[in-house]
């Protein structure tokens, strides 16, 4: 395995929210995404995620409370909890979370 800049992975992707699998370890995957300030509307999981906010921040709405998750931090996301992105997230995103596509 190289070394992964996931910043200019980010930059390098067709538009936002568009995320591209860095690698695997086990079920679970390790994704890179760039926000671009838009809204995403909400959505839970059968499992826990982590969502790791390299550059920028994230402002999401989780179980009904705002959160605002800045560069150098992480939230983990409860497996079905419902979490929509607000308005004005920008940067780089890591998601950390179960595959359903694991060996």
């Amino acid at each position: 395995m190289t070394v992964v800049d996931t910043r200019s992975t980010a930059a390098e992707l067709p538009g936002g929210w568009s995320s591209f699998v860095l690698g695997q370890v086990g079920s679970t995957e390790l994704k890179v995404l760039r926000m671009d300030g838009r809204v995403l509307e909400a959505e839970s999981h059968d499992a826990a995620e982590a969502l790791m906010v390299m550059d920028g921040a994230l402002h999401l709405m989780a179980g009904g409370i705002e959160v605002e998750v800045r560069a150098g931090e992480m939230y983990i996301v409860a497996a079905g909890v419902e979490h929509a992105v607000l308005p004005g997230s920008r940067g780089t995103l890591v998601i950390i979370e179960h595959s359903s596509n694991a060996p």
